[in-house]
């Protein structure tokens, strides 16, 4: 056989193959996720842990945090990245940091957020924090639940869906998961498109705690 003809032969089957198996040009790479997950901390929860009461930053005798973010989450449908390969330095310079301190109020926080998750976004470290700022900022948080969390009252899981569901038009029950530490109300995670819309996630969802009664710790 020529080599013009076999030339054709391979043209021919690669297009075949290709067509069969499409490959995205960066399927393999370490930023590429199918959605985000904004995880929302309630601050009284984690100030009762052993951890929490060694972070003054977040837990000290002044700080009155109710919900703040936990972090913002690449995702893919089925289980997430995570220390993923960056050209950007692992450290969260001070200067950076504490300008999210209103809504991620601990450096310790901040960097291992970056570290652990912020890899994978494909994003600066401004970048990634900008993009959190937003994804929070455009939440409304539930004036009611706060209310009960003065007092420390008691709550079901799918009552706190409930009234985050209410407060956002286009979130669905099926876009949201409470998480528990125990009996006490721990996190709040919402999924979002990569441009920060609500949208369904089966497996963080399902994944949720069904808890009927739930402590939310008072806000001191």
């Amino acid at each position: 056989m020529s080599d013009q003809p076999l030339r054709r032969l391979i043209a021919t089957l690669a297009t075949f193959f290709v067509f069969l198996f499409p490959v995205r040009a960066d399927q393999h790479r370490e930023d590429l996720f199918d959605f985000f997950v904004l995880s929302l901390s309630w601050s009284p929860t984690y100030c009762l842990s052993e951890e929490g009461q060694n972070n003054r930053q977040q837990c000290g005798l002044t700080k009155r945090h109710g919900f703040v973010v936990h972090g913002l989450w690449p995702q893919y449908e089925r289980g997430y990245p995570e220390f993923c390969t960056s050209p950007h330095p692992g450290r969260v310079p001070d200067s950076l940091g504490r300008r999210f301190f209103d809504i991620m109020p601990s450096m310790g926080l901040i960097g291992h957020q970056w570290r652990k998750h912020g890899t994978c976004s494909g994003l600066s470290q401004e970048q990634y924090l900008e993009t959190t700022r937003r994804a929070f900022e455009a939440l409304n948080l539930p004036e009611n639940l706060l209310g009960q969390g003065s007092h420390g009252d008691e709550i079901g899981a799918t009552e706190i869906e409930d009234l985050f569901v209410a407060a956002n038009p286009g979130l669905l029950h099926e876009g949201i998961a409470v998480a528990c530490d125990g009996q006490r109300v721990k996190e709040v995670r919402i999924c979002l498109t990569s441009d920060l819309r609500f949208r369904e996630c089966h497996q963080v969802d399902t994944a949720g705690c069904k808890a009927s009664s739930l402590t939310l710790p008072p806000i001191r």
